[in-house]
This record gives C-alpha cells, structure tokens and sequence, in this order.
C-alpha cells in the first residue's frame, strides 16, 4: 500500500476531533495520576485545542517510577537476550497496528503534517526498534590473552535504571533511540518526555504492557524539566541518563550528576550545522534541494539542522536562486491536510522567539526570501522558511542555534575558508560537504569537527550508523551498536585454575 496516498485520502481532522487521550503517567504497568492530583493542559500548535490534562508529576512520583524500574530490574535483566527480543519484537509490531494512532498524536503534540508522521517519524521508531530487539542476541562476550593458568571472560552488563530525558521535535523516534537499546541491553527506563509532546510515548507504553513487558521495565513520567527532569537527575537510585535537547541543560545534568552518584550520562546536545557548496559540486539543482531539506525540515527543528550554509562566491547567486525555488516546498500548510509543506513550531511562543531572530537578521542584514509568519486555523504558530544574509561570520546568527525555519548564506572563497568558517562554532554535532572531487571530499570531512560528515548529500542516518556530536554537542551516541556503550558496562571475571 503506498502510505502517501493513504494519507492523503483518510480524515484527519475528523480523526483529531474524535481521538481520545489519556495524560495521566505510566509507572509499574499502569497509569497513574500524579501524586498531587495535578494537572496541567496540553495544547496543540496546530489550532490551539487542548488535547490532553497531562499528570503534573512531581519528585515523589519520580521515586515510584524509580523505585518500581530497580524491582523489575534484576528479573528483565535476568530473563536472557532472547526473550528480550521476543518481547521487543512484538512491541514493534503493535506499535505497526497502531501506527496511524501513533502517527496522529505525534502531528497533534508537535505541530508536524501528519504526512512526515506517516511516512517518517512513526516508520523510523518501528524500525529502530526492531533493529535493536534484533542486536540483542547477537552482542558478545571476550576472551582475552591471560597468562597460562587463567582465565578471563568479559561480559558486558547493564547498568541497572536508565533515565532518559526526550525533546519535543521528534518525540516518538528519539524515545525509541533511547529506550531500544536500554531496553534491550537489560536495562530498565524511566523516560520523561516532554511536557509539550508526551501523549505518542504515553501510549507507546501501554502497547509495551500489552506486548508483554513486565510492570517497572517500562515507565513514563510527566511534567516539566525543573521537577521531574531534575529529580532524575539527582536521583541517587538511577545508573545513568541518556538526554537529548540543549548544551545548556547538558552542562546541568553534569553538574546533577557529580552533586549525586556519578551516574554515567550520554548527551546529545545543541548543534549548528554548516553545508559546504562548492563550484564543482556536481548537481546544483540536488544540492539546492538538500539544502532546503537540511536547513527547513520539520520546520528547522532539528539539533544537526544545516543552517549554516556557505556557497563558493563563483555560485554564489546562482544557488541563492535555486535555493529560494526549493524552499517552496516548506511553506507552512494545515498539518492534518495530508500535503507536502511544513507544519506549526512547537508553539507560538516559541515562533514569537524565531521571528525575533528573522527581525535581527533583517534589521542587521537581509532577508533573501521569507520571513513572514502565517495564522492556520486560529493558529499563529506557523513561520515561512526563511533565508538571511549580508551577515558576518562573526555575527550571532552564525553562532547560535534558532531552532526554526531559518538559515543563513554566506560567501567563501577557497576550501581552507570554508573548512574554517565550518568549523568556527561551539558545536560539533554534522556538517555537509557538496563536491565531484573525491579527494577533496575525504579531505574535507576529515578536516570538519562533526559526528557525522555528509557528502554530497545532508543529514545522513541510519540505524547503523552512530549519531552524536563533538565539542558542546555533547557525548555518547545514539543508533547503531554503539548506543549499547551508554547503558553497559564491561566486567571482567578472572578464573585461577593453576
């Protein structure tokens, strides 16, 4: 069945209007309300509609939920690698049943069409998580060289109850880059989703309990970074914690983590990315397009987003042309239309602050095309893509992460001034090379302070392949099997015999 055109055809919005929801928590095996009775709304970006009274969690039901992972613990992580990817693979296929579900409280939650939720975000998470639940058995030992009458046999164990703290820009898919291989490693989690988008990983639970996992393997808690985000942090009974958002709430969690037990911690933190076109790059018109995909998908609300992009002066205009043809791809439309376009910003507070920056860039600059912010549905939450220029590199927006449908161009004229303006950021997380020159494409990947180096296209990933950045992107890696590294340990057993 093609998924785009069964998207286009169902009824969103009268979906939307008939779904119901349940914000309360999930600890133990079952929902919960917060201990306080609270609650607080949720609202969608899209039209301003409460979807959900969301469990105002608090320290002491972080305590239940850690307390209800460490008991299940020593039984998940004694079960066997087998079982846990029988178990994990069901997950995944319950999660296939409900995809259309899932699909729809992710695009109510975050604002994104319902078509990138169909065919990307909801896809992306099943296959994750079957590819983990497929590594789970296949993980193994070592035999190292001992002296003669000896021997050394090193396992890698789990380190106990994983915390995990997720973002809002893609909710389901980076729970899943947590949980899978916590999951499947032996571990038990206490995730905490975002207080804006946490409906897609609460129901994302209960089809964990209907699949099979045991009461406490699997937890969710709601409510906001400065209470439950933080009592995680500080928790003296969590083994580690795998986060996904800001450097600055990074350099909290280190702080939290040497005030506490030390817990190990994985840090995928802020980025601004830069793509590199240069005059032989050997498909202009593709490369336009990759642009405007690296720099506005999903609204530009991505951490390895390529905002940053710099053009050899010899095709300077020309790509600024092709670039503004291809960004009309990502004018806002009504994200439960089913239509190729971008969707609503997390929220209008939070477009308030990236039209601040569009505002400066003008003021400061220029804007090449967009910069208008549009009203869907009621709805002020929706920004045009936007590209800034006659800004230095010096100037902030070179430098700081806006999070929005906004980038910036910029002229360079020799590779060692291109490797240089890429490199002059605080982060680290991707970068982006365009060329035909094979040569020159090692050469400049490897000269690029990134996790993750695409050439001649943006934005690579894949299951197999290590997700992280360096400098104050963070550390740790999310995808492939080196994910397993964030929530085991290895523990040598030394047997004398003679």
């Amino acid at each position: 069945m093609n998924t785009t055109s069964t998207t286009l055809s169902l009824d969103w919005r009268g979906r939307a209007d008939a779904l119901a929801t349940d914000g309360r928590a999930f600890v133990d095996g079952r929902r919960i309300a917060a201990g306080t009775g609270l609650t607080r709304p949720t609202i969608s970006p899209i039209d301003g509609r409460v979807l959900a009274e969301l469990a105002a969690c608090a320290a002491a039901d972080v305590d239940r939920a850690v307390a209800a992972a460490r008991r299940a613990f020593p039984a998940w992580a004694r079960c066997g690698a087998e079982k846990r990817k029988e178990l994990l693979l069901s997950l995944a296929a319950l999660m296939e049943q409900h995809a259309e579900e899932l699909a729809l409280l992710e695009t109510l939650d975050s604002g994104k069409p319902i078509l990138q939720s169909t065919t990307v975000d909801v896809p992306g998470a099943i296959s994750t998580l079957r590819w983990y639940a497929e590594a789970a058995d296949k993980q193994n030992g070592e035999l190292p060289a001992v002296p003669p009458g000896a021997t050394a046999l090193v396992t890698r164990e789990p380190l106990g109850v994983v915390a995990a703290i997720v973002p809002w820009n893609f909710p389901l898919e980076i729970a899943v880059w947590k949980l899978a291989p916590a999951l499947a490693s032996g571990n038990t989690v206490v995730l905490k989703p975002a207080e804006q988008t946490s409906l897609s990983v609460l129901r994302l639970a209960e089809l964990a309990a209907e699949a099979g996992l045991p009461d406490g393997v699997l937890n969710i808690i709601t409510g906001t970074g400065r209470e439950v985000g933080a009592a995680l942090a500080h928790h003296m009974d969590v083994d580690a914690l795998a986060f996904t958002g800001s450097t600055a709430v990074s350099r909290t969690l280190l702080e939290a983590s040497g005030r506490s037990n030390l817990k190990r911690l994985s840090l995928e933190a802020g980025g601004k990315s830069s793509n590199i076109i240069f005059t032989d790059t050997p498909d202009l018109p593709e490369a336009a397009a990759k642009a405007a995909f690296g720099a506005f998908y999903n609204q530009g609300q991505v951490c390895s987003a390529n905002s940053r992009i710099l053009v050899q002066r010899d095709i300077h205009d020309e790509f600024a042309a092709l670039l503004a043809g291809a960004a009309a791809g990502y004018h806002p439309a009504d994200p439960l239309a089913g239509l190729e376009g971008n969707g609503a910003l997390i929220s209008s507070a939070h477009a308030n602050d990236v039209e601040g920056w569009i505002r400066r860039g003008r003021a400061e600059g220029e804007v090449l095309f967009g910069g208008e912010r549009r009203e869907i549905h009621g709805s002020d939450a929706y920004l045009e893509p936007t590209l800034l220029g006659g800004l230095g590199p010096d100037h902030d927006v070179h430098r700081d992460e806006i999070f929005g449908p906004v980038a910036v161009l910029h002229a360079f004229d020799s590779e060692e001034e291109a490797v240089r303006l890429a490199n002059a950021t605080d982060y680290g997380l991707a970068a982006s090379v365009w060329t035909s020159d094979l040569s020159r494409g090692h050469r400049v990947a490897g000269e690029l302070l990134a996790g993750t180096v695409s050439v001649n296209t943006v934005d690579a990933l894949g299951n197999s392949t290590p997700f992280g950045g360096f400098k104050q992107s963070g550390f740790g890696r999310d995808l492939s099997l080196h994910a397993f590294d964030n929530y085991t340990a290895p523990k040598t057993t030394w047997i004398q015999f003679g």
